[in-house]
């Protein structure tokens, strides 16, 4: 028979209960000590890195930006009639002359109309020689009619001079005297009026024929210009220089002011650069540059800067200085670099992939003696083209990575392996 005892129970249950205690303690302490623990750091190749030294010294701002040549020297040359593309005589790569023939139009009433106007500007000559001969003939017959009074003028002078002797002398009646002058007076005063009247005809002369010189000049003018656009046709290069474009077809139609060709000097180029809106506010006229054609650096000057903005970017002009490299014609790609200022005993390092410009970003920073990099926080100043300004966060001989460390953000410390 089996004795019961109810101390060993009890004894039993409270082994129990400080098992369980002790276990759960266990689990509290690891878990505390577990959260308290760093994670690891992630392990990242070295030789994939971009890793730069800080340093103090001259820091020069430049600014970059992508373009191409232009010709300094650029000609369009538009049609000045409606007309139909007949030849293109030569093909965009030639060198031309200024007369040169780049291509042939036709337009049959434009020669028609020529012919006319020419036609109304020698009958306009013919009617001013016609209206001069004309006009000399009469001033011819005034002054005959002129000299014709003034003689009779002088006769009738004479006569009433000689009766005024002869009436003295009692030899003639004083009525014949009486008559003799008053004669002679209305002829002298005839003579004066003749004299007005042919200063008046010179006057009136010259009047006429310069309204019909004026009409003559007209039609002149209108024949000269149908006869300039009959000679347009021909389409010449007007400038030297080599053929680039001509965007039109034999057969097309054209109209007046439609671009027919474009002619360039190819040894006058420029660099027409676009740079990025937020870093073409210091680009001013004067400043020096270096454009990079990929097959040689030419120095340049910047000679204008677009006041407006096109997607996001500004058109700056360069002045190549120098010889151009060989192999540099219109439309090559090039890179061009301007130089904003220089900064003297500025702390800089290279720049990093996600720095701007004034504004603080966290960089890693190599720890001295280990293989480790330590994020730290980093306030940037004045940015170049390769080149950033450190205001404050590192001093000089430190070294950062410059590559893109997005990818471990939630890092602060990365193992360089």
């Amino acid at each position: 028979m089996d004795i019961a005892r109810p101390d060993l129970l009890e004894k039993k249950r409270k082994r129990q209960l400080a098992w369980a205690a002790a276990a759960v303690g266990a689990v509290i302490l690891a878990t505390l000590g577990v959260s308290r623990l760093k994670p690891a750091a992630p392990s990242v190749e070295r030789a994939t890195l971009v890793i730069d030294t800080v340093r103090r010294g001259e820091m020069v701002r430049e600014v970059r930006g992508l373009g191409t040549l232009v010709p300094e020297e650029i000609r369009w040359i538009p049609a000045v009639t409606d007309a139909r593309v007949e030849r293109l005589v030569l093909l965009p790569g030639t060198k031309v002359e200024p007369e040169s023939v780049v291509l042939e139009l036709s337009n049959p009433e434009l020669e028609m109309q020529a012919l006319e106007a020419e036609s109304q500007a020698r009958a306009a000559e013919a009617q001013y020689t016609e209206l001069k001969v004309r006009l000399e003939s009469q001033n011819l017959d005034q002054r005959a009619a002129a000299a014709r009074v003034k003689a009779e003028s002088k006769q009738a002078r004479l006569r009433a001079d000689a009766d005024t002797e002869l009436a003295a002398n009692g030899l003639i009646a004083g009525l014949t005297l009486k008559l003799s002058q008053s004669a002679a007076e209305e002829l002298e005063h005839r003579e004066g009026i003749e004299q007005q009247r042919l200063g008046i005809a010179g006057q009136a002369i010259e009047a006429q024929l310069r309204v019909q010189h004026a009409e003559v000049e007209q039609r002149r003018a209108q024949a000269r210009l149908r006869r300039s656009q009959v000679e347009g046709l021909r389409v010449r290069a007007g400038i030297e220089g080599v053929l680039q474009l001509v965007p039109v077809e034999v057969g097309q139609q054209v109209t007046p002011g439609t671009n027919l060709a474009r002619v360039a000097r190819p040894d006058r180029l420029k660099a027409v650069i676009r740079v990025p809106e937020t870093q073409a506010r210091d680009v001013v006229p004067g400043q020096r540059a270096v454009v990079d054609t990929r097959n040689g650096v030419v120095e340049a000057r910047v000679v204008r800067v677009d006041p407006a903005v096109q997607n996001g970017t500004v058109t700056v002009d360069l002045t190549l200085l120098g010889e151009l490299p060989r192999g540099a014609r219109p439309d090559l790609t090039v890179d061009g670099t301007i130089e904003l200022e220089r900064l003297t005993n500025a702390l800089h390092v290279g720049r990093p992939a996600m720095g701007q410009p004034q504004s603080t970003v966290g960089l890693f920073r190599l720890t001295k003696g280990t293989n480790e990099a330590v994020r730290v926080r980093v306030r940037l100043g004045q940015a170049s083209v390769s080149t950033i300004e450190i205001v404050e966060g590192l001093e000089v001989g430190d070294e950062v990575i410059l590559s893109d460390t997005s990818a471990w953000d939630s890092a602060d410390r990365i193992r360089l392996n």
